[in-house]
């Protein structure tokens, strides 16, 4: 169940459907927000064994519906997919208000960084368990291209929004091409699009650099055919929940570089799959020397190819229905004991949960 607008016709789901609610008026739902009252009478009028929702920084219909499927005794299994950030103290405020925090239900969070402010509000009234976003690794190992020799070439895959820091990373990559020596230089390429497109090119404009290339909205096996020419990818974001993109880069073999204190430090340890740095500057710094160093690269990228990463399809089903074992057990019922599929068995899709808000 979602309230999120689509299309017309969804492709069905082995053994499920997409249900997308309407506003009260039928049309179609652009604030979202007003179909959650609806939305939720269908999760509680369907009858379910267990109710899984997955919530932003502000979803109203995830969290009025782990409220009342809790309420009534069905297992509920709650996921946080955002940093909350500055809405910390909202959601302290509403707990101290509606006591969220003592439901009935299993909290969980995509990354330790998103886990953090809900364990702090939770404290010893429950625990967080991690449970992140899936991947098959094999489906992004690429046959890399060597390049030529003296150019670092950087990828970066990014809706272009301003809580991505697009434009601050150009200014960081900006810095970079004045650290650098001669006969040293960095190629990079953006893939993705947004709100902030213009802004982006206008600055690329101003600033000379004709060397950043703007690819806009890409498939799948265009951003993989970016990930075989490219030697590192780029994670700018301070408010990264999690970092599918840079999963699926370090998949690929690419080292990772990203902003410490994000999701992406689940899966990225600094100096082994690639480096976590503290602040913009730093992040100039070490792509600086990164570029001087391209033996380093290599090594981290060897790293990566060879070694695929915990975070797959496999675990993440197991973590899952021990997620489930244990809300079933918070209700009194039982949970089928049953192994968890292989991924060439269950496509990512079908492990959707029950109501989904993102």
């Amino acid at each position: 169940f979602t309230t999120t607008v689509g299309p017309d016709a969804t492709p069905a789901l082995a053994g499920g459907e997409v249900v997308r609610v309407p506003a009260p008026r039928g049309e179609p739902e652009r604030i979202r927000y007003r179909s959650s009252h609806r939305g939720r009478e269908l999760v509680l009028a369907g009858e379910f064994d267990l109710v899984h929702v997955h919530a932003s920084s502000f979803s109203p219909y995830a969290f009025l519906a782990a409220h009342d499927a809790s309420m009534r005794g069905i297992p509920t299994v709650a996921t946080v997919h955002s940093l909350w950030a500055r809405a910390t103290p909202l959601f302290r405020a509403a707990d101290g208000l509606t006591g969220w925090g003592n439901w009935p239900v299993v909290f969980s969070a995509v990354s330790n960084a998103a886990a953090s402010p809900l364990r702090r509000i939770l404290g010893e009234r429950a625990p967080v368990t991690i449970l992140p976003n899936g991947i098959d690794p094999t489906g992004w190992t690429v046959a890399a291209d060597p390049g030529a020799p003296g150019v670092l070439r950087l990828a970066v895959v990014s809706r272009l929004a301003r809580r991505k820091r697009i434009l601050p990373l150009l200014g960081i990559l900006d810095s970079v091409r004045r650290q650098l020596p001669a006969g040293v230089s960095i190629h990079a390429e953006i893939l993705g699009d947004g709100p902030q497109r213009d802004r982006v090119e206008s600055y690329l404009r101003r600033h000379d650099m004709a060397w950043v290339h703007l690819r806009g909205r890409c498939s799948r096996s265009e951003i993989r055919a970016a990930f075989a020419r490219s030697d590192m990818f780029v994670a700018p974001a301070k408010l990264e929940s999690f970092g599918i993109a840079a999963l699926e880069a370090r998949c690929a073999g690419l080292p990772i570089i990203a902003l410490s204190g994000t999701g992406v430090a689940d899966f990225v340890t600094h100096g082994r799959e690639g480096w976590l740095v503290d602040s913009d500057d730093a992040m100039a710094e070490t792509i600086a020397s990164l570029a001087r160093s391209p033996e380093l690269v290599r090594r981290i990228a060897g790293h990566n190819r060879a070694v695929p990463p915990s975070i797959a399809w496999p675990e993440v089903l197991r973590r899952c229905d021990g997620l489930y074992r244990t809300a079933s057990l918070m209700h009194d019922r039982s949970w089928p004991d049953r192994p968890c599929p292989e991924p060439a068995v269950l496509r990512p899709e079908e492990a959707n949960p029950v109501v989904s808000e993102r």
